[in-house]
This record gives C-alpha cells, structure tokens and sequence, in this order.
C-alpha cells in the first residue's frame, strides 16, 4: 500500500483542549481504520510541527479522505505527502527513459 508522511499543526481548539491528545490518537486510528486506511506511526514532535503521522491507504483518494475526516474535527490542520519506498523509488529511477533527445529537444 502507498505510505503517506502527514504533518500537523495543532489548532487553537487542539491546544485548549491538548490533554485529551492520547484520545484523540487513539481516535484517529480508528478513524483512517473506518476510510480504509491505516496509521502506522505517530510522532510528537518539536519545532515548526506539532506532530508527524506515518500512515499507509489504498490510493490517494483513501489517503486525502482520511486526512480531511481528521482536519474537519477542528483540532488540527495538516499536510501530506506521498512516501515513496526505497523499492518504489529504485523502480521509479529505473524506469526513466535513458536519453532525452538532442539539447535542442530538451
């Protein structure tokens, strides 16, 4: 399954409301659960970000549903990026066409 890298900034409600943070965890797992998507990882961290969720979905559509059931709660807002294994990206180099045309192709 596609693994996407989600980033989220507490919101002014998340922060009043940090100490039911573990629940709202837990919450959120059983929310991809219910798209068809699935949290793998969940990270507290420092600096410009709050938090940093590792999850996995079926596609893209999974993947964005997920993530806006969770933004439309109010607690955070987010970013996503699709996560390319170090497999998928191998595949993905090899696959590049070798030549490019002529410098006057390009």
């Amino acid at each position: 399954m596609p693994t996407y890298v989600n980033i989220f900034h507490l919101t002014q409600k998340g922060v009043e409301n940090v100490r039911k943070g573990p629940e709202r965890v837990s919450a959120a797992k059983r929310l991809y659960q219910a798209v068809g998507a699935k949290i793998i990882a969940f990270y507290m961290v420092m600096g410009q970000y709050d938090a940093v969720v590792i999850s996995e979905a079926p596609d893209d559509e999974t993947a964005t549903k997920a993530v806006l059931a969770l933004s439309s709660l109010g607690y955070v807002r987010s970013e996503s990026m699709r996560a390319f294994t170090e497999d998928e990206y191998r595949k993905l180099i090899e696959s590049l066409p070798s030549s490019y045309g002529t410098p006057q192709e390009r």
